[in-house]
This record gives structure tokens, sequence and C-alpha cells, in this order.
């Protein structure tokens, strides 16, 4: 029997730059995701958060430390960008919901012709 080490090791990822934008947009978005953890159990009881990286820190000291840093620079700049759409990711791929104008039947086109037949002849007669 073969024991493989360090495959129980969760690696976590911070949110993309989407849900960010929607933490930045909406305070009530960004307090739901605070209080998905007790106080008691972040960093610092939670009171020094970065909103564009959505960390927590220790103290006052280590969070002006993160944010004179690079990768909460390169987090801040990214965020500047509006995030795409779902319709523009749907363009991008060949989808469009604007299917054009219609052309019309045959069916159409006649009962439109025989439609104003109709009031020509009622004009004159």
């Amino acid at each position: 029997m073969i024991i493989v080490h360090g495959l129980t090791a969760k690696q976590t990822f911070p949110p993309d730059l989407d849900q960010v934008h929607a933490d930045l947009r909406s305070s009530k978005h960004l307090t739901e995701h605070k209080n998905t953890k007790p106080a008691e159990d972040l960093p610092g009881l939670g009171q020094w958060y970065c909103v564009e990286c959505a960390n927590f820190f220790e103290s006052e000291q280590s969070m002006l430390q993160h944010t004179r840093g690079k990768n909460h620079k390169r987090r801040v700049r990214a965020l500047k960008e509006e995030p795409y759409s779902q319709k523009e990711a749907d363009a991008a791929i060949g989808l469009r919901t604007d299917n054009g104008t219609r052309k019309p039947s045959k069916l159409t086109m006649i009962e439109e012709q025989a439609a104003t037949l109709k009031l020509d002849t009622a004009s004159h007669g």
C-alpha cells in the first residue's frame, strides 16, 4: 500500500474580480461576505479588511504594509476596468440576441397588398 502525503492540503484562491466588483458596488453584498465567519475566527477579529483583495489582517500596520505592496497595487489596477457582462461574452463567441429585422413572409405581403387594394377601392367608390 502506497501512502501519498500532502494531498489533503486545501489551497484557497482570492475571489475573482467580478465578485470584488460586486462587493464594491453593494455594501449589502460586502457585509454578507464578511459575516460568513464569526469575528472571533478572523485575523485581528475582523477589524482590518482590504476590500480590493478580500483579505483580513492582524493589525493596522500589516494592512498598511499590504496596501503599499505590489500584489495590492496590481489588483487595484485590474479593478479599474469594468468586468465583462454576459452580453459581451456572448457576442465575443458569436452568439447574438439581435436577430435583425424579420423579412415578411409571402403570405403577409399578399395580405398587406389586399388590404391596400380594399382601402383604394373603398376611397374611390
